[in-house]
């Protein structure tokens, strides 16, 4: 497996990170939030990821992938072009990725049987695991973060916490038990303004942050790290873990507060999403940015979601959801444009101290796959594969030579 290193270098710089709306789509060795940055000169693990969430749904309707013209599994490619990490989305009870399909016992996708099937394939080819919990049915991203049907009927934050800490100790006991404890735990997806609130019934604990309920949200989600804290004990894996909000502009606000009214210190990893259509922030802002996060909080900090389209067209009538907006000028829609993208991107992490990259849904090439809204894919134009499911050059930027260049 490729891997890529870089020197991490404390800057102080003072970039002030602002609360935004931000509209979306959708190592081992963890300290306790007191342990200093890396010296300047000591080498760190720079980590490249894919999120793979669909790619058992894809394969299983009829979706082919293939490298050099041959059919192969698309874990094995993401692992032969030096991939270390399989990003893979968890959603409590998602009936509804069966229900769109005709007929009767079809399987249900982004649940915990779909996750320890993918888990399973990604560390059969040497890649850890970020494994990121939605505490959700569906989708949770700025714009909904709806509470899982099975936690409506909750009335009271101790019941919420204890009901939010079983669920993540059975999942990750479960996958500890079957060999395939994530390297990685997201608590929640893109919780800029916190988690399980958009659709809470009369009488359900307040969780927006954006109305304030910070120390509500920050035990809540320390509820969580303890679950992770208390398998990881007893696993031989150390599971780091991550919080991750939407686009850089927001993140210095964020944890600002989480880490003071939330109280929520004990976690490894600042993760958030970089989409060029929808962040304020230009390419070459990103290592500033980054190195004020690293300084500010003595954390990591990684992207976990991005993406550049490779193309305008369609190969379905599933309509896209980047279009010219996405583009950055001197970066085409074309593989090599994506590919020098990606490579810039990724050298910018690096300038700034970032520890890692997570490319979303680079394999969500189109199939007979359903969602809620569509049939196929409406990011075959941002995939790593063209439309033949052949991987393309833009995956280069994965295995590229970032210590000479």
């Amino acid at each position: 497996m490729a891997r890529k290193y870089i020197s991490l270098v404390i800057l102080s710089l003072s970039i002030l990170g602002c609360q935004g709306d931000s509209p979306t789509i959708g190592d081992n060795n963890r300290n306790d939030g007191n342990e200093s940055n890396p010296p300047a000169e000591e080498k760190t693990e720079f980590l490249m990821g894919a999120d793979l969430s669909y790619v058992n749904q894809i394969l299983d309707h009829g979706g082919t992938y293939r490298d050099s013209g041959a059919v192969e599994n698309p874990y094995k490619i993401f692992s032969d072009y030096g991939t270390d990490v399989v990003r893979l989305r968890l959603w409590h009870d998602p009936e509804w990725t069966a229900n769109v399909y005709e007929g009767e016992d079809n399987p249900m996708y982004n649940d915990l049987a779909d996750v320890t099937r993918a888990i399973g394939e990604a560390k059969k080819h040497d890649m850890a695991v970020n494994l990121d919990f939605h505490y959700s049915d569906t989708w949770a991203d700025p714009e909904q973060q709806n509470i899982p049907e099975a936690w409506r009927d909750i009335t009271n934050l101790e019941q919420l916490k204890d009901a939010v800490y079983s669920y993540t100790t059975e999942t990750l006991q479960h996958l500890e038990d079957e060999g395939l404890m994530p390297e990685y735990v997201q608590i929640g997806n893109e919780i800029n303004c916190g988690l399980l609130y958009s659709n809470a019934p009369q009488g359900f604990p307040p969780l927006n942050v954006c109305n304030e309920n910070w120390s509500n949200t920050g035990e809540v989600i320390n509820s969580g790290i303890q679950a992770v804290r208390d398998v990881s004990s007893n696993s031989d894996v150390d599971t780091k873990i991550i919080l991750h909000i939407a686009q850089p502009e927001n993140v210095k606000w964020w944890f600002d507060n989480i880490t003071t009214s939330g109280s929520v210190t004990d976690f490894e990893i600042i993760g958030f999403s970089y989409y060029t259509p929808w962040s304020e922030v230009s390419l070459n802002q990103i290592s500033d940015y980054i190195s004020d996060f690293r300084s500010s909080f003595d954390k990591e900090v990684m992207i976990v979601e991005a993406a550049y389209p490779w193309t305008m067209d369609y190969a379905d009538d599933y309509n896209n959801q980047f279009g010219q907006s996405a583009l950055v000028d001197g970066y085409p829609a074309t593989k090599e444009g994506q590919r020098n993208f990606m490579i810039d991107l990724t050298k910018e992490i690096m300038d700034g101290g970032g520890t890692g990259l997570m490319y979303w849904e680079p394999a969500w090439i189109t199939s007979d796959m359903k969602d809620r809204w569509g049939t196929g894919s409406s990011w075959e134009n941002n995939t790593l594969f063209d439309f033949e499911g052949n991987v393309h050059q833009g995956i280069e930027y994965i295995d590229y030579d970032y210590d000479s260049n």
